[in-house]
């Protein structure tokens, strides 16, 4: 009897992975460990994987489900940088790696709640070196408001899915990246009005937007 496959499919990832690929490409070390947190179907993973093939990539998830869907991506892939994922929860230390050389974490902080934000920074400083950078994908409110009609959208809709839910005031989430000695470095706007923020431990502050 044949093994089902887990995989699962999420159009959001084939749309948004080469734009966040391109990011990546310039903000990750030239080779290292890569943990991706929140790795969600494990489509991303296999993708930046077989492009940065100088890196390891760690993917993890909490979700049963997800961990499957990314084991099964794995072993489909038969990408040898491409690790098997990790059962990682945010808020429990120690996480179940030692040490990392870069962070990535795509539409994690919204799909979460909030205390998600300052216990990704927390382990990020934990597990990094010094000048490290993690590297997170999503939609933010900048000033206190939606940057598109469409974020306030979703960020209703998010609400409704789970009070907790919400997109993020990017300001906040700076200031807790701050209280864990990173400093964010730039921001860059990414299509369907997301942006990617790239954070660096003991950074020298944003250059640009």
């Amino acid at each position: 009897m044949p093994t089902p496959d887990r995989r699962q499919f999420s159009p959001s990832a084939a749309r948004n992975r080469d734009p966040i690929l391109t990011v990546l490409q310039r903000a990750l070390p030239a080779a290292g460990l890569v943990l991706e947190l929140g790795s969600g179907t494990g489509e991303h993973a296999v993708h930046f994987a077989r492009h940065l093939p100088a890196l390891r990539w760690q993917p993890s998830e909490a979700e049963p489900a997800a961990l499957a869907s990314i084991a099964d991506w794995v072993a489909h892939s038969g990408q040898p940088n491409l690790l098997p994922p990790l059962c990682l929860d945010l808020a429990a230390k120690p996480w179940p790696v030692a040490a990392a050389d870069a962070i990535v974490a795509i539409n994690v902080l919204h799909y979460s709640p909030w205390e998600t934000t300052p216990a990704l920074f927390a382990g990020a400083a934990a597990v990094l070196p010094e000048d490290g950078v993690v590297v997170c994908y999503g939609p933010y409110r900048r000033g206190g408001v939606h940057t598109a009609p469409s974020n306030a959208d979703f960020d209703e809709w998010l609400r409704s899915v789970d009070a907790r839910f919400a997109v993020r005031d990017l300001e906040a989430v700076q200031a807790e990246a701050q209280r864990q000695g990173f400093v964010l470095e730039e921001v860059i706007d990414m299509p369907a009005n997301n942006l990617s923020l790239i954070f660096r431990h003991g950074g020298q502050g944003e250059a640009g937007a």
